[in-house]
């Protein structure tokens, strides 16, 4: 068991922290050795310094990483599989959240799955296909970081995919998540829902930052600029595929530590587990947490307010 003050060590399935282990490079070119020694040491500091802020950020979250370690007990112990998806536009916190969710559970019954674009294969099999290969046994926690909900999104707006395919998957995914569900399958869907504004700012952090410039991609690069697309096909898909065997949860994430407390929260409000503490907040926050209904109200209040046609 491990607590707040004497965390377990890390596992090798995750990465501790938003900020990881430095390659610190400073150019010493012209400078004495006692000058290169000062400057290195100087670096050391300052990534130590990040690093014990962070620490101290997440502290509130420890509490319940004790109670997901409980929750994957109660699942390997009943034998029940349970896959938890993380949606949402680029730079809505879903990488980091997924960190910390995992970072002390049990590598052996915990996965995280985040798969890139489809091989030539691939695009020939049944779409789901290369999805339901990582799908959990009993036991077993699989967090997809982004899921087969890129042709409900990505995939349209950007052309990856063609209008034929699109509508398949809408026809499609409700019935194949029913299933799932119905044989025992526990699913999670979470969509974080970031604005324009806040996007923007992470994306000019990540340009300026050299430990984060690996984040940024070439579809990042168009998340601006095709921000009311992706809103269209949000909801679209919340409209279509939130449903009551398989609901959509919104989790505002503008504040990356509420975000990341109230999915915890929701994960572990999903399932009675086992020697539950009574002594914690499960509520999650209802500026944070919205259904997908309430998602779609909100959005449609929106466009009535911008004289916007709702289809």
């Amino acid at each position: 068991m491990t607590t707040s003050e004497h965390p377990e060590p890390v596992p090798n399935n995750v990465v501790n922290l938003d900020v990881q282990s430095p390659g610190i490079d400073v150019e010493v070119t012209d400078l004495s050795e006692a000058d290169q020694l000062r400057l290195r040491l100087q670096a050391v500091e300052q990534e130590r310094d990040k690093l014990l802020t962070q620490i101290g950020k997440d502290k509130p979250l420890h509490p319940y990483q004790v109670e997901l370690l409980k929750l994957q007990r109660h699942l390997e112990a009943e034998q029940r599989p349970m896959i938890v998806l993380f949606e949402g536009r680029d730079a809505s916190g879903k990488g980091g959240t997924i960190r910390r969710v995992i970072r002390y559970m049990n590598e052996k019954r915990a996965r995280v799955v985040a798969l890139g674009k489809p091989t030539d294969q691939q695009r020939t099999q049944w779409y789901f296909q290369r999805y339901v290969q990582h799908f959990p046994t009993g036991g077993e926690i699989v967090l997809f970081d982004r899921s087969w909900y890129n042709r409900a999104m990505v995939e349209p707006v950007l052309g990856f995919c063609t209008k034929d395919e699109y509508r398949d998957f809408l026809r499609g995914v409700v019935g194949f998540e029913k299933d799932l569900v119905r044989q025992g399958t526990i699913l999670v869907k979470m969509y974080f829902s970031v604005d324009k504004e806040t996007q923007a700012k992470r994306f000019a952090r990540r340009r300026s930052d050299p430990l984060r410039q690996w984040k940024l991609s070439e579809v990042d690069l168009q998340a601006q600029e095709f921000w009311d697309d992706f809103t269209e096909m949000k909801h679209r898909m919340l409209e279509r595929t939130s449903t009551s065997s398989a609901p959509w949860t919104i989790i505002r994430s503008n504040s990356k530590p509420k975000a990341r407390l109230n999915a915890m929260k929701v994960i572990l409000n999903t399932v009675d587990y086992a020697d539950r503490s009574r002594d914690l907040d499960f509520a999650t926050d209802p500026e944070i947490v919205l259904s997908g209904a309430e998602e779609l109200s909100r959005m449609d209040r929106e466009r009535d307010l911008l004289g916007r046609p709702r289809h």
